[in-house]
C-alpha cells in the first residue's frame, strides 16, 4: 500500500512539474526536466543524508515509467485544455502531502532521532518544489517567503512521528498524517493565509540601514 500512495505522490509532482513549466512557457523536453526533477529531488536527498544506496528510482523502473507516462499525459492535456489557476497548487498539495509522510517513514525506519525525522520529512516533502520553482527562475522560491507549505509538511511530519509513537497502525498514521498536510494546504489556499515575513513594514533593500532598523 505504501508503495503506491508514493505512486500517488510522485505522480502529482510530476503532474505539478509539467504544469509550472506550461506556466513559464517551456517546451515539452523543459516539461520532462521539471516532472522528473520534482518528483525524485526530495527522496533523492534523503536517500543521500540516510546514506543509502543505490538512490532508489534509479532501479526501480516503475515508479521512472510512472513518471514518463504523467508527464507525457499531463502535457497533451494541456495541449488542448487550459487548467483553472490554482490547479497546480492543488495537485503540488497532493504530492507534498504524500510524499512528507513516505519521508517520515523511512526516516524512522533508519531509526534516526524524533527531530531528524521531521527534518527529513520536511525535506523529502519540499525539496521537489523548491528545484522547481528555481528551474522556472522563480528565486526564491515562494515557500521560502511566505507560503504556509513546509510549515504544513512540518505539522504532518509531527502528526507521523506522534502516532507511530503511540503504536497506532501505519495505514492509520500515514493517512491521518497525509490529510493533515494536505488539509493545511487547501486552508492556505483557498483562504489566502500566509506566514509572516521577516520584513514587515519596510519596503526598502534588503540591506538598506532603514529597514534594519524598523
Amino acid at each position: 500500500m505504501l508503495h503506491v500512495l508514493y505512486l500517488v505522490g510522485i505522480s502529482a509532482f510530476a503532474a505539478s512539474g509539467v504544469l509550472a513549466a506550461h506556466r513559464a512557457r517551456m517546451d515539452p523536453f523543459g516539461g520532462l526536466v521539471l516532472a522528473f526533477a520534482c518528483s525524485v529531488s526530495g527522496g533523492t536527498l534523503r536517500d543521500l543524508i540516510l546514506d543509502r544506496h543505490p538512490l532508489y528510482w534509479t532501479h526501480d523502473w516503475v515508479l521512472l515509467a510512472v513518471i514518463g507516462t504523467v508527464a507525457v499525459a499531463t502535457m497533451a492535456y494541456l495541449h488542448r485544455w487550459e487548467l483553472p489557476h490554482r490547479t497546480l497548487m492543488i495537485v503540488d498539495a497532493l504530492g507534498l502531502s504524500v510524499v512528507t509522510v513516505i519521508g517520515a517513514r523511512a526516516a524512522v525506519d533508519a531509526h534516526v532521532t524524533p527531530l531528524a525525522v521531521i527534518i527529513l520529512a520536511v525535506l523529502t516533502g519540499v525539496t521537489g518544489e523548491v528545484v522547481r520553482d528555481v528551474l522556472c527562475g522563480q528565486f526564491p522560491p515562494l515557500l521560502l517567503r511566505e507560503e504556509v507549505y513546509a510549515t504544513a509538511a512540518f505539522a504532518g511530519a509531527v502528526a507521523y512521528l506522534l502516532l507511530d509513537h503511540a503504536g497506532v497502525g501505519d495505514g492509520v498514521a500515514t493517512a491521518t498524517a497525509a490529510g493533515v498536510v494536505f488539509v493545511l494546504r487547501m486552508i492556505a489556499i483557498f483562504r489566502g493565509l500566509n506566514m509572516p515575513t521577516l520584513r514587515r513594514r519596510c519596503e526598502a533593500a534588503p540591506l538598506d540601514d532603514r529597514c534594519m532598523r524598523t
